[in-house]
């Protein structure tokens, strides 16, 4: 259904429900042109703060981005590779063209294209897609998985977060960002197995109901998390930071920078995880 969106209100239950099903078509066309560079050259190039780009990221977030200003042009965007800034506007969006640069160029196919609705704060509607997996994870109210056909949602099933096993844990853990502090956090909880995941396809995983915990001690960006943070809080899982808060998200200030923060399965973990103050 068509959705209008304005400053003026929040979306209603009914209208996240149907922008996260657009936001999942968007980030399966923009998984489309991801593909296209996967399996042929992709030139790359160090930003300054030493992560890598490439011209996959610019292409899938120019199609991403025309894609939203054909519905919704008034409301603004802040994206990894063009920046903007929301300018203090309680609506906007939050998009990563690509999650997870290392790993799609070293073919592993574990990269995810995230967008977010951000509403006073918090996300309302989200969409993150796993091209290379064939996987598309959306929630408004409530969280969905679809698989990807011919670049675009197949029929979506409902999911939710699972109980934490009787053997422990399995945390996501990064093939490329762990450190102590995470070590520490990891120690104070029944963990039962590690399993290496790249990108933000943990939160996907995490809602699922296929893994149970994934900590993070060191730097993110907003864009990063959000839509993964919306996912997994409407499958029943939360984000929560070093003081067990929700994050938030608009934080022009701070650069969109994320603190510390641990997504969970269980809620019912989330006081006993030990994250060092932002």
């Amino acid at each position: 259904m068509p959705v209008m969106l304005s400053q003026d209100r929040v979306p209603d239950a009914a209208e996240r429900d149907a922008i996260a099903a657009i936001l999942a078509e968007i980030a399966c066309a923009a998984g489309v042109i991801l593909r296209r560079y996967e399996t042929g050259p992709c030139p790359h190039r160090f930003k300054e703060d030493g992560s890598p780009t490439t011209d996959a990221d610019l292409a899938a977030e120019a199609s991403i981005l025309a894609a939203l200003r054909a519905r919704w042009p008034e409301i603004p965007v802040v994206a990894e590779e063009t920046a903007g800034t929301c300018g203090g506007a309680s609506l906007f969006f939050l998009v990563d063209p690509l999650d997870g640069t290392r790993d799609f160029l070293r073919g592993t196919g574990e990269y995810s294209v995230n967008i977010a609705l951000i509403a006073s704060g918090r996300p309302v509607a989200a969409a993150l897609a796993a091209p290379a997996l064939g996987r598309v994870w959306r929630a408004g109210v409530g969280a969905f998985e679809a698989p990807i056909a011919d670049g675009r949602p197949g029929p979506a099933v409902a999911i939710a977060v699972r109980p934490t096993p009787r053997e422990g844990m399995t945390a996501l853990v990064s093939r490329l960002h762990g450190n102590p502090a995470d070590e520490a956090c990891l120690a104070r909880l029944p963990i039962g197995q590690r399993r290496p995941v790249s990108s933000a396809l943990k939160f996907g995983l995490i809602a699922a109901g296929d893994a149970d915990l994934y900590l993070r001690s060191g730097p993110t960006m907003e864009w990063d998390t959000a839509a993964g943070d919306h996912i997994l809080t409407q499958a029943g899982g939360c984000l929560v930071d070093f003081a067990g808060r929700p994050f938030l998200y608009g934080r022009r200030a701070q650069g969109y920078r994320n603190g510390p923060f641990a997504a969970l399965g269980d809620p019912a973990y989330a006081h006993r995880v030990a994250l060092p103050s932002a």
